[in-house]
């Protein structure tokens, strides 16, 4: 008993004495920086540990919104088009099985983009622009062109129909964020940024603008705003090329009956009720009807052949008819929300390339979101565009998902470099 004792006081003699000797030599400041060192080291860890918790909250949430988003656009595609596609003898789930197939086409692309590494878009950005200017000429050839509403703007090959204008957008997104990175330095240098930035908008917009979609020209010169602004360029020069495109753009309005008349029926819906402004009119009576609850998944009677393109341009107005105010402040929670996780990604992103991308791909998804929702709430001109998520049209669904892939991949990696 008595050397167990002597013992124990032995090992606390000599705990007392390594604490003492270790405290001599902090005050005395040797070891000083060994302990700060550590300290550093600490600290970084302990943020780059946030950051990564932060970044998968991020990554999951964007495909939780997602998920949600197409799940839903299915639904309201089904209740949309199924009474009208058995009404004219042909099965109602023909529309929703199509979707579902491009669905998970654009779900494949979408793994496949997340697990490549985004850079490597960036070294292929000529091949890019090639394909995205060769899908644009489609139309043009003959035997291939399909005309939907006025609009030479689809290619059908082997019974399958797609639009290459919404492709056609991620090349101008990645293009653009390719100048604007190559360019940091000069970004008021006419010659070298302002004139690359403003042929690409001017090729992108023209390109739409011979197609007839002119929705697609008009979104697609916002995302080159939004970049060019997140990028650093002068609003001036901005406005400089974008009053260029709205030259053009009036010159093309104008020398169509058909778009001049809608332009001019937004200003009086309820005068134009049985013309031009005849679609519109009847979304904001859907939009009406819906009141806060709904009328129920099915219920809705402007889908009966009173609301034209009502699986298309104007499922929103279905969805507010079926699915009340609950159901309209859950799609348009589910674009707010994306946004910001969007942007998140963006201001995270490891380098310029990367913040660019995500800003626009997230631009070009609350861009198309607003001036659709717009447009059948009568607040904004039609001008023919999906909902990204819910409207049918399996090009755009798949491009869709392809930009959150470049989302998804740029968000894995946030903690964004110095250069």
């Amino acid at each position: 008993m008595t050397l167990a004792i002597k013992h124990g006081g032995n090992i606390e003699d000599r705990r007392r004495q390594a604490l003492a000797a270790s405290k001599r030599k902090r005050e005395s400041g040797a070891g000083g920086k060994r302990h700060e060192r550590h300290d550093r080291l600490s600290l970084r860890e302990a943020l780059q540990r946030d950051r990564a918790v932060e970044a998968s909250r991020t990554y999951f949430s964007i495909i939780a919104v997602v998920a949600i988003m197409v799940l839903l656009g299915l639904v309201m595609l089904l209740s949309a088009s199924g009474p009208l596609r058995a009404a004219g003898d042909g099965s109602p789930y023909s529309m929703v099985i199509r979707q579902s197939v491009f669905a998970v086409a654009g779900l494949g692309l979408m793994s496949v983009v997340i697990r490549v590494r985004y850079q490597l878009f960036r070294r292929l950005i000529t091949l890019i622009w090639a394909v995205g200017l060769g899908m644009m000429a489609l139309p043009f050839v003959p035997g291939w062109s399909h005309t939907v509403n006025d609009a030479n703007s689809w290619v059908s090959v082997g019974g399958m129909t797609f639009q290459p204008s919404e492709i056609f957008k991620l090349s101008v997104i990645l293009g653009v964020a390719d100048i604007l990175t190559r360019r940091k330095d000069v970004l008021n240098d006419w010659r070298r940024t302002i004139i690359p930035i403003g042929a690409v908008t001017s090729a992108a917009f023209i390109l739409s603008l011979i197609q007839g979609d002119f929705g697609s020209a008009v979104v697609l010169v916002l995302i080159v705003m939004a970049m060019s602004f997140i990028a650093g360029i002068p609003w001036m020069h901005i406005g400089s090329v974008v009053s260029v495109g709205a030259f053009l753009g009036a010159i093309m309005v104008f020398a169509s009956p058909r778009r001049f008349g809608r332009i001019t029926a937004f200003f009086d819906i309820e005068g134009n009720k049985e013309h031009y402004a005849y679609q519109v009119w009847q979304g904001m009576l859907s939009i009406a009807n819906g009141g806060l609850t709904g009328s129920g998944i099915g219920g809705s009677r402007s889908k009966l052949g009173y609301l034209p393109l009502a699986h298309s341009d104007f499922i929103f107005a279905i969805i507010a008819d079926e699915l009340g105010l609950f159901g309209v402040v859950t799609v348009l929670g589910g674009f707010t929300l994306l946004t910001i996780l969007g942007m998140q990604t963006a201001l995270r992103a490891p380098d310029r390339f990367g913040m660019l991308v995500a800003a626009g791909v997230t631009s070009w998804i609350a861009i198309q979101a607003i001036i659709n929702v717009g447009g059948v709430a009568g607040v904004l001109p039609v001008t023919g565009l999906t909902l990204p998520f819910f409207s049918h049209g399996g090009t755009s669904l798949m491009s869709c998902l392809v930009g959150v892939g470049l989302l998804l991949n740029i968000s894995r990696q946030p903690v964004k470099s110095k250069t």
